[in-house]
């Protein structure tokens, strides 16, 4: 098989697209991150006031969560997986319009740059033929 073909078969598959997908969430995620942390800072003094409380109560739950543990692992493991398979598909659904209109946007830009990178088209040359002449024998 020639790379072209390859290559096409690597853009094509649906892993690829889930790629691009969870790239692009990505990218969104950490746009939103700056805010984020800026919201946190300001809660952080009121945080912190709760913390010894806080962690009293969990100390008293962790008791609790560590019966349920066994039963509630295996519940999760079954959700997991088909939550799972709903990312990946919506991965591959991102990714696949992320690719169409970055290649879109890139096919349209090649275009562009083929069109000015052509060469002018020189006139065909036709060659000039110069005349006969003859030649006389003496004889």
């Amino acid at each position: 098989m020639t790379l072209a073909t390859e290559v096409k078969k690597l853009t094509e598959s649906k892993p690829f697209y889930a790629v691009a997908g969870a790239g692009d969430f990505a990218v969104e995620k950490l746009r939103e991150l700056p805010e984020q942390l800026q919201r946190l800072q300001s809660r952080r003094t009121e945080l912190t006031k709760d913390l010894p409380e806080r962690a009293r109560a969990y100390a008293d739950r962790a008791e609790g969560f560590a019966r349920e543990f066994p039963d509630k692992a295996r519940e999760y493991a079954g959700q997991l997986s088909n939550r799972a398979t709903e990312v990946y598909e919506d991965f591959a659904t991102r990714g696949r319009k992320i690719v169409s209109r970055a290649s879109g946007n890139a096919a349209l830009e090649l275009e562009d740059m083929s069109e000015a990178a052509e060469p002018p088209v020189a006139k065909p040359v036709t060659p000039v033929r110069k005349p006969r002449t003859t030649r006389t024998t003496k004889a």
